[in-house]
């Protein structure tokens, strides 16, 4: 940065002799202050860097009565411009002469550092008017929210050279006053030329501007802009020495939305429509990807609780496939919006009990006439293939040695271990009573009602479902506004969250880069390169907390474990960096062994009431041939030099590629592996108790494998706070000391550009899916055959639904 400032002050400063092209004053004599100082400047024919903080495609035309009265318009601009790249064409006429100057600039960067480059031409009466081709680059910097720089080099083709410096400084640090200056850089300039400014620009209201500025030759320039949205009026008055009218200005812009003067005044009679069809995703694609995220959901819930325009919410929940710690989120977020008396209405067609425990939050619940609504309360089973292992001849060894780990049973046994039946039917019981308890607080049922209804049918049909109080009324999502009005009494714009006023604002209201929580996704398996992608999501982690405008981190877990290498390599960083920067954990669907694993050195780590978390305990399972090889007519052979060699060696199945060893593991071998396993362990349970400040003994009663609802998770001191992603960010804000609404959120990894997948079904014949999850587990365990691991049983990642894209 200092270096561009050099290469400017350099070009615009060297061989400065008498100006023969116009100055700067008499060129941005349009302007209502210096470009730095008031949104875009004239987007990009001032200071070619303004154009990265433009926010959508604006058009501004401009005119003054220099010869005549307010309408003649024998001096005007037009100045049009999106985002990065702008055009800008000025015409002027005195007597029988006439100039039209043309521009095109760009300006890149972020909100701290900018720059641009533009290049300018004239047609007309060129010569009478002292014109020449000219280059400007141009810089903007502002290092924080009070300061802002602009510096502008103009390069004509002709030799000459003309360099301007302006400033402004906010003492609020918003857009309520700011004070500004700026002073041309030249040595030759005539006499009667105007050398500097100053002056002040003040928005006491929304979209109300008022500004004053003095001249070096003592002319003064008075001026107002009002904003309607995507409509705006400008008109300057400009003064000269003796105070009189000299001439004015005017202006009238279009395109993109401004802050509005009557914005208070607007009626709160807009319902935002919300469509939950399909999933819920941790991150979408960049472009052509209307699916939605948990981030944004919960960021709009937000936007239209603090919109005053609003009034209610309508949710579409058909045909969503959530998982029941995603919905729960939603579903709080909901009840905070309601506590901001607003209402929501959700739709369901064919709701189920995860379904319907969301649905209960809205004040109205509209069913469809050929819905229905099935509380059948909630189960977890599980298939086992011992048994078909057997019969193909595949043996199978499970290295089991702690009493709830019962990650490798699907393999192992015919039924669920006394264990495990135990710890599953306690998240079982969890789920249930949440359910239930919020059911009841939103549609004012008593816990034995509930039951009695979870006990008394398969499903309820639509007018059964009103008569017992289960839904409010019957229609279909298309007449959604049309009942909305029958319950609201008035009629109500139905809009697009897209549409609220907070997506569209420009971001002039706030100078320089926002300080910045990272949110850091680690989605999946605990694995290297697939699931968190451990290889490079360590260098994402370390880069978040070497990025000095970070000023917290929220790691987002939602996965079974699986490697243990690769969970300590996020864990690690989170423990050399502990102290630095607040360290919050948020807990998704799963966050157990492995997962529990990136979570333990958090400073909080935040849970969902039927987040599954803990597990902490290690497992080893060992896939071998018994006959199948065999059976199938393959033979193998091998020479060795090592005692172990052969320990894994083995035959690769046809098609399949997955290598199967000729043989179980020697009595030697298995306590070699137990050994390592139970090492391992040790050293999970040592590490968990560092990481959440308590006893080795205290950590070992709550381990030994076992799982626990996030609601026990913080009875047992696994977890500290009941909540979501949501309330993870806030508490990582209040311990980073940040205001609200003056900080940002930054994803790692990157929101990926595009899904490549969606146009592969036109370009070829046979659409490839996705593995089932028994084909990835299986994957995984022929993967680390033998191997210690931190994972959960096949059935807990089947669970986890729609995890990244």
């Amino acid at each position: 940065m200092k270096n561009l400032f050099l290469l400017i002050l350099l070009l615009t400063a060297t061989g400065f002799s008498q100006i023969n092209f116009p100055s700067y004053y008499q060129q941005n004599d349009m302007s209502l202050t210096p470009a730095s100082a008031l949104k875009f400047g004239l987007y990009g024919w001032d200071n070619p860097a303004l154009l990265s903080t433009l926010h959508q495609a604006d058009f501004l035309f401009t005119w003054n009565d220099r010869i005549g009265d307010w309408n003649d318009f024998n001096n005007w601009g037009i100045f049009a411009a999106l985002p990065n790249f702008g055009f800008a064409m000025y015409n002027q006429s005195l007597d029988k002469y006439h100039i039209t100057d043309f521009k095109l600039s760009a300006g890149f960067g972020n909100h701290s550092f900018s720059a641009g480059i533009g290049y300018g031409w004239s047609t007309g009466n060129v010569s009478y008017f002292n014109r020449a081709d000219v280059f400007s680059l141009g810089l903007l910097v502002r290092p924080n929210k009070y300061f802002s720089i602009g510096l502008v080099g103009n390069l004509p083709t002709n030799g000459e050279r003309e360099g301007v410096i302006d400033f402004a400084i906010r003492p609020f640090g918003n857009q309520l006053i700011a004070f500004f200056g700026d002073y041309v850089l030249s040595r030759d300039m005539e006499p009667e030329e105007t050398n500097y400014s100053f002056g002040a620009v003040s928005e006491p209201v929304d979209g109300l501007r008022l500004v004053g500025r003095y001249f070096e030759d003592k002319k003064i320039n008075v001026g107002i802009e009002l904003s309607f949205g995507n409509f705006g009026l400008t008109t300057v008055s400009h003064l000269d020495k003796d105070g009189k009218q000299f001439y004015n200005t005017h202006g009238i812009r279009f395109g993109a939305y401004d802050r509005n003067i009557f914005t208070k005044l607007s009626a709160d009679n807009k319902v935002v429509e919300m469509n939950l069809n399909g999933g819920l995703k941790y991150q979408t694609y960049r472009l052509l990807d209307n699916s939605n995220s948990l981030i944004d959901i919960i960021d709009k819930i937000e936007t239209v609780k603090n919109d005053k325009s609003v009034s209610a919410i309508a949710i579409n929940l058909s045909g969503a496939i959530i998982n029941r710690e995603m919905l729960w989120e939603v579903r709080e977020k909901l009840k905070q919006f309601r506590l901001a008396d607003k209402r929501v209405y959700i739709y369901i067609d064919r709701a189920a009990m995860d379904e319907y425990h969301f649905a209960s939050v809205a004040d109205k619940i509209i069913l469809d006439p050929m819905g229905s609504i099935a509380l059948n309360g909630y189960l977890i089973g599980r298939t086992f293939l011992k048994g078909s292992l057997d019969k193909i001849g595949i043996g199978f060894h499970e290295l089991r040695y702690f009493k709830y780990k019962s990650a490798a049973e699907t393999y192992s046994r015919e039924n669920f271990s006394e264990a495990d039946r135990e710890q599953r039917q306690r998240l079982v019981d969890e789920y249930y009573d949440v359910a239930r308890k919020d059911i009841c607080e939103g549609r004012n049922f008593t816990h034995s009602q509930f039951d009695k209804l979870v006990d008394s049918l398969i499903a309820y049909l639509p007018d059964e479902a009103v008569k017992l109080n289960l839904a409010d009324t019957l229609g279909r999502w298309s007449d959604v506004a049309k009942i909305i009005e029958s319950f609201e009494g008035r009629s109500g714009q139905i809009v697009n969250p897209a549409a609220l006023e907070k997506y569209n604002l420009p971001s002039d209201n706030y100078w320089s880069e926002k300080p910045k929580i990272a949110i850091i996704y680690a989605i999946g398996g605990t694995s290297m390169d697939d699931g968190i992608k451990a290889r490079s999501l360590v260098g994402q982690v370390e880069s978040a907390f070497s990025d000095n405008n970070i000023k917290a981190i929220v790691l987002r877990v939602d996965s079974p474990g699986g490697d243990a290498l690769a969970a300590d390599l996020i864990a690690e960083v989170l423990r050399k960096n502990k102290g630095k920067k607040p360290i919050i954990v948020s807990q998704g669907f799963v966050a157990a062994s492995g997962g529990y694993w990136l979570s333990m050195y958090a400073d909080t780590i935040v849970a969902a009431p039927t987040t599954i978390t803990g597990s902490i305990g290690v497992i080893g399972s060992f896939f071998y041939n018994k006959n199948l090889k065999q059976d199938l007519g393959l033979s193998t052979d091998f020479v060795k030099r090592g005692k172990f060699a052969d320990l894994g060696f083995g035959f690769t199945l046809p098609v399949i590629p997955i290598s199967l060893p000729d043989r179980d593991f020697t009595e030697e071998e298995s306590q070699i592996v137990e050994t390592r396993i139970k090492t391992l362990y040790k050293d999970f349970v040592n590490r968990v108790a560092t990481g959440r400040k308590k006893s080795y003994e205290d950590i070992e009663n709550i381990a030994q494998g076992r799982v626990w609802s996030g609601r026990d998770g913080l009875k047992n001191g696994l977890v500290d706070i009941i909540g979501g992603l949501n309330e993870a960010i806030e508490i990582a804000r209040l311990k980073a000391g940040l205001t609200k609404n003056e900080f940002e959120l930054k994803e790692y990894p990157q929101r990926p550009f595009i899904n490549i997948n969606q146009f592969l079904p036109d370009l070829f014949p046979i659409k490839i899916e996705d593995s089932s999850p028994l084909i990835e587990d299986l994957k995984l365990r022929f993967k680390y055959n033998g191997e210690p691991m931190l994972m959960l049983p096949l059935d807990d990642m089947d669970l986890i639904t729609n995890w990244v894209y």
